[in-house]
């Protein structure tokens, strides 16, 4: 019997529920962090696009499902989503037991009351913490798992089982800041902990297209040339290039990248890896709503 086990067991002699359940998570995060580490975790990017890709059946979401059950078991998930932007300051979720952020307004039922209940990391939150140098980071508890985080988990981990915790992106900092943030959060892929980026590489909603479903190529002739530009930096580890991403396919960026939110998590998967030694696979490519570019890029094994 091992000792979390019997921990457990004493816990629910001696505990009514509501407390049981945050203190056995504790006991499990505990338990983990004492464990050997696993080989060192990939980093992902993921094209979250659309909220709607949670409910739907489609080849994004069976890909992240698919996806999901190939990649090596995290012991937790940090995630850097387009959707928690925090000006002046970065920001690390430490709940224990992270609430379902519906940061969206107009979509069915069905999905603005989907839960995602994983639980959280404080401990793996300081870790992470931990390792960063380049800027003061608050803890908090004020956020949550946003939908750049849980529409995509829900269909990598659909158990939720796996501990979840989220950074925040200091909205007012240069992209080179956020790609220095990736490469001081590359040591936590050694403890166990997957490191993903929620955004989009072409995001512009102002520029949509009335494009139903997911289509190979771009409705915009500027979506598909900073698509393509962005393709071609990662599969020559360009990573200058892409930090630099006003550069890329000439005046593209100005309208692919019209402001930086759901680009900026791109940055962060990008400095997490490693440019000498670990490839780029661009695992998933196309379009939605005519535009959005649902690029999901993998990098290491």
């Amino acid at each position: 019997m091992t000792h979390s086990t019997v921990r457990r067991r004493l816990l629910k002699a001696t505990l009514p529920a509501a407390a049981l359940g945050a203190l056995s998570a504790l006991v499990d995060q505990a338990a983990a962090l004492t464990q050997p580490a696993p080989a060192r975790m990939p980093v992902l990017f993921i094209g979250h696009g659309s909220p709607m890709n949670a409910i739907q059946d489609n080849a994004f979401s069976r890909y992240l499902r698919g996806w999901g059950a190939r990649l090596p078991r995290p012991k937790a998930i940090l995630v850097v989503s387009a959707h928690w932007l925090t000006p002046g300051t970065t920001a690390v979720g430490v709940q224990v037991r992270p609430k379902t952020i519906h940061d969206f307004s107009g979509f069915p039922n069905s999905l603005s009351t989907m839960e995602y209940p994983a639980p959280g990391s404080p401990e793996f939150a300081g870790e992470a913490m931990s390792v960063l140098r380049r800027t003061k980071v608050q803890p908090t508890e004020e956020w949550g798992l946003d939908h750049g985080a849980w529409t995509v988990l829900h269909h990598l981990y659909p158990a939720a089982d796996v501990p979840v915790f989220q950074l925040s992106i200091a909205y007012d900092r240069p992209a080179d800041f956020h790609h220095a943030l990736g490469r001081e959060l590359a040591p936590v892929r050694d403890k166990g902990v997957l490191i993903v980026g929620s955004g989009n590489v072409v995001h512009n909603l102002r520029a949509t297209d009335r494009v139903e479903g997911l289509s190979s190529t771009a409705s915009r002739p500027w979506a598909q040339t900073f698509d393509d530009a962005v393709k071609r930096a990662l599969d020559a580890r360009d990573d200058m290039g892409l930090v630099n991403y006003g550069r890329l396919a000439g005046g593209a960026a100005a309208t692919a990248v019209q402001t930086p939110d759901h680009y900026y998590p791109f940055l962060y998967a990008l400095g997490a890896s490693d440019s000498m030694n670990e490839k780029a696979l661009s695992v998933f490519e196309g379009f939605q709503a005519g535009t959005l570019s649902m690029r999901c890029v993998q990098f290491g094994v």
